[in-house]
């Protein structure tokens, strides 16, 4: 008896010790939320290039990998009268975690965002509000009830030091590029994408939802972090399922991620059983932050979509690069009999999750985009000469075939050893050395630099033309993913 009123008193102290998250999330007053970009935001191109980016998770480290790789691709595509080079084509940034901080600023502030993110944000403390002692009985206490931190913290430093209140509104005013924010739906353990038709589904406002809880969301590693909840408002907007929601429903050969992803549309717009949905880390479901791309082609209804018929017949070449800012495995608890245990089997379980859901990701992301090219290629060559005139402005020039997308992952992989080696040791944390940050950027610049699928593409287009020079001189090989055309 006296041994269950223990346990039952330590369960009560464990749920007062828990940070609970009340909802920010609005009711959505009537029809369905907007773009995440403003059609009047993108910038008038020929429409031949398109440029997607993702960067994974991996706290502070995965941040400033993902500046770098952003700092590099300016750097060696800058012309004349184009400070911004390729970044100017970016129409996608996706993140997780650590690398949703960056993709969120550059998808708010663009390619101007850069200079200073490293003096505002990188080499800040940004546990600075967070409560992590681990020898803290309350910490302990409160980690085991649901998560030691709240938005308070964490949210909180984000807040003061970029975003200011931002939200998504904000976003689609301003930018110019779609921007993913993923986080992790624990209950119906799929990716819980920040976008306008998952906010449908909830009947809630996404443009009054604030970027830096979103942000917090998507970086909420269980224990750490209590989860980022949001209350359903089912019923009171009018919301009606997409067309494609209900095939997936029917359909025996619809995807996997578009089945879990159509669930959990379901149960948000039911509102029962799920009246919330609790959020934690995009990297338990998806490090790398490519689910949603995979399922956005899976669920296409046109060979072309989600771009437009015009799109689709201007485009000539794709670049899709993921940063990938994981670390070399920890192999020093399989040298011993015992172990692993206690934290080092928890992080050991997480992180074994995390990869593999990442490495499924990616390559159903990279087989939907190999099939995405085949479709298109088979769409504009089936296009009269009248449609393509209309689409394309002319057929002066016009190669129905002439299309290559070129996908690859940035990573620490083919890096000087002494540099990886060191890499390898910068913990995931949201705080780190001075020395740390600079590595990591550093490694971010050499990485791109030296990746084969964008030297591949540099060498396909002459939009950059210092840069196709500087490809050219290094004399990687194209990695482009190359399709046989369907021919009429």
């Amino acid at each position: 008896m006296f041994r269950a009123l223990v346990s039952l008193a330590f369960g009560l102290v464990l749920t007062g010790c828990a940070a609970i998250n009340a909802p920010l999330n609005q009711p959505l007053a009537k029809g369905v939320n907007g773009p995440l970009v403003d059609p009047v935001n993108v910038s008038e191109t020929d429409g031949e290039i398109w440029v997607g980016l993702a960067f994974s998770g991996g706290g502070m480290r995965a941040s400033a990998f993902a500046a770098g790789m952003l700092e590099a691709l300016r750097d060696t595509t800058q012309g004349a009268g184009d400070d911004d080079g390729i970044l100017s084509d970016v129409r996608l940034v996706s993140g997780v975690s650590g690398g949703s901080v960056t993709a969120a600023w550059f998808g708010l502030k663009g390619a101007g965002g850069l200079a200073g993110y490293r003096d505002r944000f990188l080499v800040r403390d940004a546990e600075k509000y967070m409560a992590k002692s681990i020898y803290n009985p309350i910490t302990i206490a409160s980690g085991l009830s649901g998560g030691a931190n709240g938005r308070s913290t964490y949210g909180r430093f984000l807040d003061e030091t970029l975003f200011h209140g931002a939200t998504f509104g904000d976003l689609s005013r301003q930018s110019r590029v779609t921007t993913w924010i993923n986080a992790s739906d624990i209950a119906n353990q799929t990716t819980f994408l920040f976008s306008p038709e998952t906010f449908d589904a909830l009947c809630s406002d996404l443009s009054s939802y604030p970027l830096s809880d979103a942000i917090a969301a998507s970086s909420a590693f269980p224990l750490v972090f209590s989860p980022i909840t949001l209350e359903s408002h089912a019923g009171t907007c009018g919301y009606n399922e997409p067309d494609w929601l209900t095939a997936a429903r029917y359909n025996p050969e619809a995807t996997g991620a578009m089945k879990s992803h159509a669930a959990a549309l379901e149960t948000y717009a039911a509102g029962d059983p799920v009246r919330y949905v609790k959020l934690l880390d995009g990297a338990i479901t998806d490090n790398f932050g490519t689910t949603g791309l995979a399922v956005e082609r899976a669920r296409a209804q046109l060979p072309f979509a989600p771009l437009s018929a015009q799109e689709a017949v201007k485009l000539r070449r794709m670049l899709f690069l993921v940063a990938n800012a994981g670390v070399q495995t920890d192999y020093s608890w399989t040298r011993n009999l015992r172990g692993p245990g206690g934290v080092q089997l928890a992080m050991a379980i997480a992180s074994s999750a995390m990869a593999s859901a990442s490495r499924t990701g990616y390559d159903a992301m990279r087989l939907q985009l190999d099939k995405w090219q085949a479709d298109l290629v088979e769409y504009r060559c089936a296009l009269p000469a009248s449609e393509v005139r209309r689409l394309r402005g002319s057929t002066r020039g016009w190669d129905c075939r002439d299309l290559k997308f070129f996908v690859g992952e940035v990573s620490f992989q083919g890096l000087p050893e002494p540099m990886k080696q060191k890499l390898d040791t910068i913990p995931t944390r949201l705080q780190l050395p001075v020395d740390q940050v600079d590595l990591a950027l550093e490694a971010g610049r050499m990485a791109t630099r030296q990746n084969p699928e964008l030297n591949g593409f540099l060498r396909s287009t002459n939009r950059y033309g210092r840069a196709r020079q500087l490809a050219d001189a290094a004399g990687n090989i194209p990695g482009a993913r190359r399709i046989t055309p369907i021919k009429n």
